[in-house]
């Protein structure tokens, strides 16, 4: 079954497609990137996936990956993946979230999947 961005902001409150137009329009200021959608996120991709994308009703949730640990209370949760990668858990509720700290960690993912 082949998915379409679109189909994950189905039956989602209007922030949500608001929240994701402002990531990626942040996203392309790092070079070109790919909207890659699975069955449930959508995976958004340099050389390789660098933060994966998840709708919920009201809000995103970014996995981002890094090859740091970061100490934010907005930091869900976070995952070591290997001995030089992390993944970190971020819900954003208004595109206003997206902000300067936000914007150099997913920076930071880009490079690295570049």
């Amino acid at each position: 079954m082949e998915y379409k961005v679109i189909d994950h902001f189905e039956n989602k409150e209007p922030i949500v497609s608001n929240i994701y137009e402002k990531l990626i329009s942040e996203c392309e200021k790092f070079g070109t990137i790919y909207q890659s959608p699975k069955k449930t996120s959508i995976h958004l991709d340099a050389k390789s996936g660098f933060v994966g994308v998840y709708t919920r009703k009201g809000c995103l949730l970014l996995h981002i990956h890094t090859d740091f640990d970061v100490n934010d209370p907005r930091i869900e949760k976070t995952e070591k993946i290997s001995a030089n990668r992390y993944k970190h858990i971020v819900r954003i509720k208004n595109p206003d979230e997206i902000d300067k700290q936000i914007i150099d960690w997913l920076k930071s993912a880009y490079k690295l999947k570049s």
